[in-house]
């Protein structure tokens, strides 16, 4: 499994970024992508995530509302698009996979996730 991610990038307070993830290398119909960002000096923390088949969405408190995780199939793609950025959403954001069936699946918890792409940084200037 291979995870490609893209779009960051410096932006103003207030502004939007959609950040993608491309996914290759299986099929992803059981399997649950998210998101997680890292600020400097900071643990990773999770953002969003949404199962593929299901299409369930999860999200932490500090991206309900304003982020919104979406997939698309053709592409094999999880985009998640940020709006009404904040200095505080400055970090590397990674896109992580997992498959469904190991086990019950909890969205926050990093170690469930088996797969890892390289990150992508999201400045936000004040």
């Amino acid at each position: 499994v291979q995870l490609q991610a893209s779009g960051g990038g410096l932006v103003q307070a207030g502004a939007s970024l959609r950040l993608s993830c491309a996914a290759s290398g299986h099929t992803f119909s059981n399997y649950a992508l998210a998101w997680f960002r890292q600020a400097p000096g900071k643990e990773r923390e999770f953002v969003a995530a949404i199962t593929w088949e299901g299409y369930s969405t999860f999200y932490a408190d500090s991206a309900e509302g304003r982020f919104t995780i979406s997939r698309d199939s053709a592409k094999n793609t999880v985009h998640l698009q940020m709006n009404s950025l904040k200095p505080e959403d400055t970090a590397v954001y990674y896109c992580a996979a997992t498959p469904l069936s190991n086990g019950d699946y909890n969205p926050s918890h990093r170690a469930r996730y088996e797969y890892w792409g390289q990150g992508t940084l999201v400045t936000v200037s004040s």
